[in-house]
């Protein structure tokens, strides 16, 4: 899928072995700083910007040189590729401990391709952002590479490995084992953990804006983790409502309100969540070209099956094969409309959202042969569903 607006690497960079993430973030640290200290004594601090938070936390990333990393992928190696997007490619590495002792560590290592539509800057937000969340359902970074020699520009980041890939290869890699309801509800919630913390686990908000099946990866044991920060930005302080930016984004994930003015709130990265909770019930993708007209755009198609309706039920994976609580299906749909709705002041935070999947997760699953056992109990769940968003409302 492509993006709207992608970035276009405009820096000019001097030849030498110091690391961008130092050079650039300084003058934007230096900066928030004299705001900080202009301010009366008598008034409360204002929260650190992550470029300052990162300044303080920058001492845990590794960082790498350009010829460890290429012997750590057997010279970028083909046969270790395990990824390629317009940033350039992803490959499985080994690397050694700092001090050569103790056992290597397997790792994903994405090398920018410095032809490609996704320059320095968005490499530089990776290493910035990721250099200062922490949290179990984030993609964790080891170090970087940033290499000015007479071959050009080396950038690389390395990250934690991830065994099982991506949600999006598991929703619609038809080789790849069909992923049980469980399981899906169990990557939503963790994915959804993951943004509740930028959203409000940091001293400033930090809105994803890229949220999207393909970013969420998966460890050993199918964890839901959030990866490829190149396109996340701080979010609005003060009296700000929102971020003004440029539309970046994948198409058929970014919110309606951000593509149309530009306008950046973590409501945004609400809407984007909504769609993943449609693709997870359908087993659809947001865009699907290769379907009739009238099942191209998934948001377009899932509105003629409501929740509520006896139809609800030909939308769901059939892939499941009837191993879903329809309750908890039903449940699933009525929060991914309210992630949906056209007015973001009306969506629920990552929060509330959080505390609904909780909810759905404790629904049992029908046992074999008796897949219509829980449908008893709809309309009363239905009932509670709808007091459960209105009152997080």
């Amino acid at each position: 899928m492509k993006c709207f607006f992608p970035f276009k690497d405009k820096s000019k960079t001097k030849r030498g072995s110091r690391s961008a993430p130092e050079r650039q973030s300084q003058s934007k640290s230096d900066s928030s700083a004299v705001n900080r200290a202009t301010k009366s004594s008598g008034s409360l601090p204002s929260p650190l910007s992550i470029p300052e938070l990162y300044e303080e936390k920058k001492h845990n990333l590794r960082v790498f040189t350009y010829e460890e990393l290429r012997e750590a992928t057997n010279g970028f190696n083909r046969l270790l590729k395990i990824g390629e997007g317009g940033f350039g490619s992803v490959y499985k590495g080994t690397i050694r401990p700092p001090n050569g002792q103790g056992d290597s560590t397997v790792v994903a290592i994405k090398k920018l391709n410095t032809n490609g539509l996704q320059g320095h800057k968005q490499w530089l937000a990776e290493v910035i952002f990721l250099g200062v969340v922490n949290h179990p359902n984030l993609v964790k970074l080891l170090g970087y590479c940033s290499s000015d020699e007479e071959r050009g520009i080396q950038r690389l980041l390395v990250y934690e490995f991830m065994p099982n890939r991506s949600l999006e290869a598991h929703l619609f890699n038809r080789a790849l084992p069909t992923l049980t309801w469980k399981t899906r509800l169990e990557i939503l919630l963790g994915a959804a953990e993951g943004l509740a913390y930028l959203h409000g686990g940091l001293q400033v908000q930090v809105i994803y804006r890229d949220f999207k099946s393909s970013n969420v990866l998966l460890d050993d044991e199918f964890k839901a983790k959030l990866s490829d920060f190149g396109l996340a930005r701080e979010g609005p302080q003060g009296d700000h409502t929102h971020v003004s930016t440029a539309v970046v984004g994948t198409y058929g994930y970014a919110a309606p309100e951000y593509v149309e003015t530009g306008h950046l709130t973590t409501q945004s990265d609400i809407w984007s969540f909504g769609v993943v909770l449609y693709e997870i019930l359908t087993g659809r993708r947001a865009l699907e070209r290769n379907r009739p007209t009238s099942e191209q755009k998934l948001l377009d198609w899932v509105k003629q099956f409501p929740a509520n309706s006896r139809r609800f039920s030909m939308i769901i994976d059939p892939r499941l094969r009837n191993q879903y609580p329809p309750v908890a299906a039903q449940k699933i749909a009525k929060l991914a409309d309210s992630c949906l709705n056209k007015n973001a002041k009306d969506r629920p935070t990552m929060s509330q959202v959080v505390e609904i999947l909780k909810e759905a997760t404790q629904i049992p699953e029908p046992t074999p042969g008796n897949s219509s056992s829980s449908s008893s109990g709809s309309k009363i769940s239905n009932r509670n569903q709808n007091r459960t968003i209105k009152r997080s409302l």
